[in-house]
């Protein structure tokens, strides 16, 4: 066997000639192949060789140890090692032959990519001088190319100009022709490209070309236009157009003329005639716009031939709504807002039935009728906007206008179909100083109708006071009022064009809210004196009513729109926290939150202070019962009949007078709230007062007993099924009171030896009590007087 100094050292000692790589390689390599002869263990690159002798000490310890039977094992170890050196030998060898080939090869290329190189930069040289040559050769000869090709761009671009000329000039020339062969539809679509060029035209920078387009396109545009309104007029003229009578006469005005049918052909021609014009016709014609103040929803221009439809009525509406004429009084609008109304209803029926099907035959998305109705609404705005500066500080002649525009409004929408989108008179008044104006009148009107039912003599009274399905709520005619106004404030301000404007509509409703709550709480503490009479409840009623209310509209999809567009302008202001944002966005609060709240809390303090009154008088009527000699009454086997203690009469008599007081007084709600407070403080007080107060001998605790269940209870039975449960202090210290001998002393053995332990609750709850503590329990029960002499 070789020494592992020797295994280690002789490929080191072959590679010594070697370069740095090449014995880093051959050392590698022998480390791998003594990796492989100690087995699994791991001599990686960079070991120790001071190490080697461990690792093969170690690896003969393992293959052979101390038995001697493995020495058989060494003749195959010494093989393959012998084999593996061979195959380093010959690995070391083949390395030692092939790098200097490789370096060889590699010099001889580098010699000759330098000399490649340095032919091409020889190229180069010659090619660079050539071209240099040849560009001061041709440059005269680029500059007159340059010439000549802005020469040929400028003709071409006067070719393009004379093009455009001659096709100009060829449409105008085929239109004049078509004219004088009466051809006109052929002169209208002529005409509808003659436009089309126009309009791609507006790019060009040849402003000549475009003045003489434009004016040829108004000439022909003007010519056709004249002629086909002349012969559409005529045409309207047999149809009796406008029908200024009401719709019965206008059937028979229609089916009179025997050539009806070819009329109405003729209509279509011509309807269709111009309605290809409206291309050029938009070129010439802008449609008329209010101020931007107004902030009206851009539109397009009526069609042609509703424009013309229009002109008569436009004209009879200037004559008799402008200038002096009688019929134009500024404190009547409701004048021409009527006479717009019956023009659209007139015509509606003809508009329907011979105008949109023509529209629909040329596939037009017009609808005839919103299309009148939009020509007859510019008038009604430009006629407002000149009226309401006039009538702005007059505060009966601005609510006039206001009240006959919104009904004006009301009708167009619900019967005409007049969409929202459209501009309509909602914009004029949105106008800011309008608006604002409008929102101060609005107020001004509202404080006077609250006064005025405040001081109604039936401010107080119900108007179904003698309808009892109706009266449930029991309503106050004032509050009825108040709430009947802001509903109808709603109804005038919900089609408003912005969110904006109706948030602060809604501001407006708030406030009226609040000032009539601060006024009703004056009205109430002018009456706290009598916090049991008829005009008391009703105002509690009336806030009650209020709050109710409020409280349905907030899930209303109108406020809850409001809502969503409250957040929004609150959001972008910061003027709410995280929090409130939050809620709102949840909809766990409502618009109306901060105003039902307090209403809330003025109804709690109304019915308290009632409820403490009318306790008060029970609790004075009950002093004498509170003094009844409960250790001396004969007990029940003593007595024929049970009969009720004289003492309690007051105090039943006092609480029967009042309940029935109160419930025909409050409303159902109300009075429900009412005598269950009034019912936890009786049993509170009854408990406390008269109770725990007295000692009892048995015919004490059987009297307390039927007082209690047959004559307190059944005063609230008619309110609720099982009036005990408002009285469960009472009813079960009723009970302890009277459990006989037995069930008394056991039960007070099971507290005493199983105080505040489930035994204890187990046993209270077998005799009926679950509300009283285990103390309480104990301390009624030491109040009995009839417990048998047990000597202790």
């Amino acid at each position: 066997m070789l020494p592992a100094g020797q295994i280690g050292q002789a490929p080191a000692t072959r590679c010594c000639s070697e370069s740095g790589d090449e014995r880093k390689n051959v050392e590698e390599k022998s480390d791998i192949y003594i990796a492989a002869l100690v087995g699994n263990e791991q001599v990686s690159e960079g070991t120790d060789i001071g190490d080697l002798p461990s690792y093969v000490s170690a690896f003969i310890e393992k293959e052979v140890g101390n038995d001697l039977k493995s020495l058989k094992k060494l003749d195959k170890l010494i093989e393959q090692m012998t084999e593996g050196k061979m195959q380093l030998e010959e690995q070391v060898l083949t390395i030692s032959s092939e790098i200097p080939k490789r370096i060889q090869s590699a010099l001889k290329n580098a010699e000759e990519s330098e000399l490649f190189l340095k032919q091409f930069l020889e190229q180069e040289t010659h090619l660079f001088s050539s071209i240099n040559s040849h560009l001061l050769t041709a440059q005269p000869w680029m500059e007159d190319l340059g010439a000549m090709i802005n020469q040929i761009e400028e003709i071409e671009r006067h070719l393009a100009y004379l093009k455009w000329i001659s096709q100009i000039e060829e449409l105008s020339d085929n239109i004049q022709q078509y004219l004088m062969t009466n051809n006109v539809p052929e002169a209208a679509s002529t005409l509808v490209c003659m436009a089309e060029l126009d309009i791609k035209l507006q790019e060009s920078s040849c402003t000549h070309l475009l003045s003489f387009m434009r004016a040829t396109v108004k000439f022909w545009h003007k010519i056709l236009k004249d002629k086909l309104t002349s012969d559409f007029e005529e045409i309207l003229a047999q149809l009796h157009w406008p029908f200024i009578a009401p719709p019965q006469s206008q059937t028979v005005g229609l089916s009179r003329p025997a050539s009806s049918p070819e009329i109405h052909s003729k209509l279509e021609t011509l309807f269709c005639q111009l309605l290809k014009l409206q291309t050029s016709d938009e070129l010439f014609t802008e449609p008329k716009q209010l101020s931007e103040k107004y902030s009206l929803p851009a539109s397009s221009s009526v069609i042609l031939p509703i424009q013309i439809m229009l002109t008569p009525l436009q004209k009879r509406f200037r004559y008799h709504f402008r200038g002096n004429r009688q019929t134009n009084v500024i404190s009547k609008p409701e004048w021409y807002l009527a006479q717009v109304l019956l023009w659209i209803g007139n015509h509606t029926e003809f508009l329907d039935e011979k105008i949109q099907p023509i529209l629909d035959k040329v596939g037009s998305s017009v609808n005839a009728r919103l299309e009148f109705s939009r020509g007859l609404m510019m008038l009604v705005l430009e006629k407002l906007a000149a009226d309401i500066p006039c009538l702005l500080y007059d505060d009966n002649l601005f609510c006039h206008l206001v009240d006959e525009v919104l009904l004006f409004e009301r009708e167009l929408h619900s019967v005409h179909g007049y969409p929202g989108t459209f501009a309509n008179c909602l914009h004029i008044l949105s106008e800011e100083t309008c608006f604002q104006r409008w929102l101060t009148v609005e107020r001004k009107f509202a404080l006077q109708k609250m006064d005025s039912a405040l001081s109604s003599e039936a401010a107080w009274i119900s108007q179904y006071k003698d309808i009892t399905d109706v009266d449930e709520m029991k309503v106050p005619d004032c509050a009825e009022t108040f709430m009947t106004l802001l509903l109808v404030i709603t109804d005038r301000y919900k089609n408003l064009p912005t969110a904006s404007r109706k948030l602060q509509f809604l501001e407006l409703q708030k406030d009226l809210v609040d000032d009539f709550r601060i006024r009703l709480t004056q009205v109430m503490k002018e009456e706290t004196r009598a916090s049991l009479g008829f005009r008391y409840s009703a105002i509690l009623n009336a806030v009650n009513y209020i709050s109710t209310v409020l409280a349905d509209w907030a899930d209303n999809v109108f406020f809850l729109q409001l809502q969503q567009a409250a957040l929004e302008v609150f959001a972008e202001n910061n003027t709410l926290s995280k929090l409130e944002l939050g809620q709102l966005a949840s909809m766990e609060s409502s618009v109306f939150d901060n105003m039902i709240n307090l209403l809330e809390r003025l109804k709690h303090d109304m019915l308290t202070r009632q409820v403490d009154h009318v306790f008060r008088e029970v609790k004075d009527a009950a002093k004498l019962y509170g003094k009844e000699r409960w250790l001396s009454l004969p007990s029940q086997s003593e007595q024929a009949v049970m009969s009720l203690s004289s003492s309690a009469c007051p105090l039943l008599l006092t609480l029967r007078d009042r309940l029935l007081q109160l419930e025909q007084q409050l409303c159902i709600s109300l009075f429900k709230i009412f005598w269950q407070m009034l019912a936890e403080k009786l049993d509170i007080y009854i408990y406390q007062e008269i109770i725990l107060a007295n000692h009892f001998n048995e015919g004490g605790a059987s009297q307390l007993q039927f007082d209690m269940t047959r004559n307190l209870f059944p005063l609230f039975s008619h309110y609720c099924k099982r009036p005990e449960n408002y009285f469960k202090h009472v009813k079960e210290a009723c009970i302890v009171l009277n459990l006989n001998i037995g069930s008394a002393l056991l039960l007070k053995d099971v507290l005493q030896s199983a105080s505040g332990q489930p035994p204890a609750t187990a046993a209270l709850n077998e005799v009926g009590i679950y509300k009283l503590a285990q103390q309480d329990v104990e301390i009624l029960l030491n109040l009995r007087t009839n417990w048998p002499n047990t000597g202790k």
